[in-house]
């Protein structure tokens, strides 16, 4: 089974655990059966690894997002990189091309399109391979479509033919009221999901019609010229031989606070307290500062180093407008080499604790408007300064002037606190080096 799973989104409507660099679909607040914290990327992967080992798996996604991929899921995935953001049908477009040149998928195997967030069980996916079999003897696409749990605004509606497993479709309908929602419902329709097969060269001439290129290296290359469009709008809503499968399993779109704390087994992650007078209270806190809560109903509590929300639930889906009008800084993220959490912001200074995954390093580099000291505060690692190495251990000092060129590698994990001084710190004074 080949597998695209699109991996986009801004990451406001669950700030202020997520931003641009760590969307929703990386943070980790639901435990696995091993007792461990994972996110909803890793959670969906196991779930596809564990219905369909040999699956092929490729993450559509922009390149802010790379690093987390890699971090979460190693090097075995596929990763389809966006050098722009241009909506669905651009991206699915190019990861058609990725999956057709890059992998070398052959042109007649199908290929099955999703989100990479929906909260599901195993039933999801082993309908995902019903899905791909159906597109693999049918010709134009299948579709699946989502049973409604109730009257929903949020969603499109996908009308079929009959109240058939499988059948045509007669028409789509954009996100409606509530009372036409109802409507639809009584008459059979379906959630749209977001979720499409087809064979690899269906979807390929398609791109290649619509974008004009015919390969992964031009589409790649003039990507910043596609029109933003979505893939519904560009190729679904005009396919005449559409089919749609009905699914009527778990499936919940945890885009907002209200519905991921409905999915959370605790309501307390990280360091909080709260008397017995609150109902319907979750704190998800990410400091290492106590939240304490009393006497609340319906709310939210997250804090993080971006920032702290204090929310009714129902209102937490409005957030957006407001964050946008934050001045917002990248205060943690989740990088392929490990993490870093900004922990002092002054205006000569910052100060920043790292942690490098064993067997990682930073790039060599430099920098020319500022100096950093490293105090090595957890591990063992080599520290390079101009060419000569040197172990280190918790403990150790390194002062680097600015201009001279280091890294370091971790030959376990390794924590350090690094401090930034300088009157133009800034992200864009960095110069890396082969060796």
């Amino acid at each position: 089974m080949n597998i695209i799973l699109l991996s986009g989104g801004s990451g406001k409507r669950l700030w202020p655990l997520s931003n641009d660099v760590r969307s929703k679909q990386f943070i980790k607040i639901f435990k696995n059966e091993q007792g461990m914290y994972e996110s909803m990327v890793q959670r969906v992967y196991s779930q596809i690894k564990a219905v369909d080992a040999d699956a092929r798996v490729t993450i559509a996604t922009s390149e802010s997002q790379v690093s987390s991929i890699r971090n979460q899921l190693g090097s075995e995935v596929g990763i389809s990189i966006e050098p722009c953001r241009r909506d669905t049908f651009p991206a699915i477009a190019l990861a058609a091309f990725y999956l057709s040149d890059v992998l070398k998928v052959a042109l007649n195997e199908s290929v099955v399109v999703c989100p990479v967030d929906p909260y599901v069980d195993e039933s999801y996916f082993e309908a995902l391979k019903q899905l791909a079999e159906i597109a693999q003897i049918e010709d134009g696409m299948s579709l699946m479509g989502i049973e409604p749990t109730y009257p929903s605004e949020k969603y499109g509606y996908i009308i079929p033919a009959s109240g058939d497993k499988v059948s045509k479709v007669i028409s789509f309908k954009e996100k409606p009221t509530e009372a036409v929602a109802r409507e639809y419902i009584e008459k059979g329709a379906l959630w749209n999901g977001g979720i499409f097969a087809f064979r690899l060269s269906y979807i390929l001439d398609i791109a290649k019609s619509l974008t004009g290129y015919d390969s992964y290296n031009d589409i790649f290359a003039n990507y910043a010229s596609l029109n933003k469009i979505s893939f519904d709008y560009a190729v679904v809503e005009k396919e005449s031989n559409l089919k749609v499968m009905r699914f009527a399993g778990r499936w919940k779109d945890l885009g907002t606070w209200n519905t991921l704390t409905e999915a959370m087994d605790e309501t307390i992650l990280g360091n909080g307290v709260m008397n017995d007078k609150c109902e319907n209270v979750h704190i998800i806190n990410e400091m290492d500062v106590p939240v304490l809560a009393m006497g609340l109903k319906d709310v939210v509590i997250s804090a993080s180093p971006e920032g702290i929300l204090v929310s009714d639930k129902t209102q937490s889906s409005y957030i957006k407008p407001y964050v946008d009008s934050i001045d917002q800084r990248i205060m943690f993220a989740e990088t392929s080499w490990g993490s870093f959490k900004i922990i002092d912001v002054e205006a000569e200074s910052l100060t920043i604790k790292v942690t490098l995954k064993k067997g990682n390093s930073m790039k060599y580099h430099r920098h020319n408007h500022r100096d950093e000291i490293w105090t090595i505060i957890e591990g063992k690692g080599v520290a390079k300064v101009n060419g000569t190495e040197k172990e280190v251990n918790a403990g150790d000092v390194i002062t680097l002037p600015r201009g001279c060129k280091h890294t370091i590698s971790a030959i376990t994990d390794l924590k350090l606190i690094e401090v930034q001084c300088g009157t133009e710190i800034s992200i864009e004074d960095k110069e890396v080096f082969d060796n």
